[in-house]
């Protein structure tokens, strides 16, 4: 074997050895707070998301539960604006937000949307009704976003 190959496989060896001890140490972060806890855990029973990813969330967007739907996916950069100027009407783009948020639900919205039923449907949906996939998958991040931030809500008492 080539010098330059050991070279290049103990150095991947030691930055996976890092990611390790980097996952650990959130890991053990968001279990000593009790908040942190009780939200990851929340976060990770959706189907989809993971413990990176419900990590990231925390970490990234603090907001998350105290926001509506439309202010979720705005911060995220996953919300529809429009593109237009007098009579012209362009396209819709998503834009903006917080780009590591985005780049983590992408992967979540992945996974989702082969493993999560009502996700998976509604993927599907918008698959059937002739949207690109990266337009339904945009959609389907929006969509988990949305669930997410939901399942952080307080639970409203009424007198």
């Amino acid at each position: 074997m080539c010098a330059w190959r050991r070279l290049n496989r103990s150095l991947i060896n030691q930055i996976k050895k890092q990611i390790e001890q980097l996952d650990l140490l959130i890991k053990n972060q968001i279990q000593q707070s009790p908040e942190l806890s009780i939200k990851a855990a929340k976060l990770t029973a959706i189907s989809g998301v993971g413990e990176r990813t419900a990590a990231l969330l925390l970490a990234q967007m603090p907001e998350l539960g105290q926001l509506n739907r439309r202010e979720v996916a705005a911060l995220a950069g996953v919300a529809p604006f429009n593109r237009d100027s007098g009579k012209l009407r362009g396209k819709r783009a998503i834009y903006g937000g917080r780009r590591q948020v985005r780049h983590g639900v992408y992967m979540a919205a992945l996974v989702a949307a082969r493993h999560n039923p009502n996700l998976r449907n509604f993927y599907l949906r918008l698959r059937a009704a002739g949207k690109p996939a990266k337009v339904a998958l945009t959609a389907t991040m929006r969509k988990l976003l949305i669930v997410l931030n939901s399942s952080l809500k307080p639970d409203l008492t009424y007198a």
